[in-house]
């Protein structure tokens, strides 16, 4: 049975990087029997059932799959999906399920200031903000800063090179982790009022630009590496040699030539208060991924 104080909870792309990590805050937080995973694939979900999370098939591109999966359902967590282009497609037919189910709130990844931001990848964001508000249903937008891990693989190509290019310029990101943006999403669905009618702008504690990165990477590896600035055409051409599809590199150069506009910094420390803590620092990604880097290679 369900109610307001014990909510069933559904996880849209429950096995991805970032579902996961939800699952396991939600787990820290509530039984088990609150949680369940929607999945595409229930083999790889087979860790969650081990912990007792219900799995149910949940299939963006399937909107057949999506009327079962939400039956019963109190508070659905909306992923937003990786398949650009695609996207505000994917998520009204999420959110016309979620409606027909009697879904009592959604909760929906969004990206900082969605609905003003110049960042291409806003667009799809935007648009699923304005299918929600069209909806009727309640909903909480959680419009999450870029995450932190995505840094790692600059600094090792930095690492490799000596240099990491940008067309950033001084843009400050401000980043965090999956698992702190999880955490504030597991409590968010967990409190009382869900955050009902709030837009959470959720960014890291401490903003840094390429350059820090560099320097960061520098120290961690004791050799010299820099930010390398370049116009958005010559990142785009260096990502493509680099052997990156024409359309993510240009997703790509794009992203930065908004970090460099102001749409990737956030300071109004929401995301903190909502932990209770500072969020993870940019060095607890890198230095880790750095020092594996390092020791593979003098295995080599």
């Amino acid at each position: 049975m369900t109610s307001t104080a014990t909510p069933r909870i559904f996880v849209t792309g429950a096995t991805g990087q970032l579902g996961r990590k939800v699952i396991e805050a939600l787990l820290q937080r509530v039984p088990a029997e609150q949680v369940v995973a929607g999945v595409r694939d229930v083999a790889k979900g087979a860790d969650l059932a081990a912990k007792g999370v219900e799995l149910r098939v949940a299939d963006y591109d399937q909107p057949v799959t999506l009327a079962a999966a939400f039956a019963g359902i109190d508070r659905l967590l909306l992923i937003s999906g990786n398949a650009v282009g695609q996207r505000a497609r994917q998520h009204q037919a999420v959110i016309d399920a979620a409606k027909a189910a009697g879904v009592k709130l959604i909760a929906y990844t969004s990206v900082l200031r969605a609905d003003i931001s110049q960042l291409g990848l806003a667009v799809e964001h935007k648009a699923t903000e304005n299918t929600l508000a069209a909806s009727g249903v309640p909903y909480v937008l959680l419009r999450n800063g870029w995450y932190l891990e995505n840094f790692a693989g600059r600094a090792l190509g930095g690492l490799a090179t000596g240099e990491i290019p940008t067309c950033a310029g001084d843009g400050r990101y401000a980043a965090a982790t999956r698992a702190d943006f999880a955490a504030a999403t597991a409590i968010v669905l967990t409190s009382a009022d869900g955050y009902e009618g709030r837009k959470l702008e959720l960014a890291g504690s401490t903003a840094f630009t390429i350059a820090d990165l560099a320097a960061l990477t520098s120290r961690l590896a004791g050799r010299p590496v820099v930010a390398r600035n370049l116009t958005i055409a010559e990142f785009e051409a260096a990502l493509m040699k680099n052997g990156l599809p024409d359309f993510v590199a240009k997703i790509l150069a794009n992203s930065d030539t908004s970090a460099a506009q102001g749409w990737l910094f956030d300071d109004s420390r929401t995301l903190e208060s909502l932990l209770g803590r500072p969020t993870n620092a940019l060095e607890s990604v890198v230095a880790p991924a750095v020092a594996a880097a390092l020791a593979a290679k003098k295995e080599v």
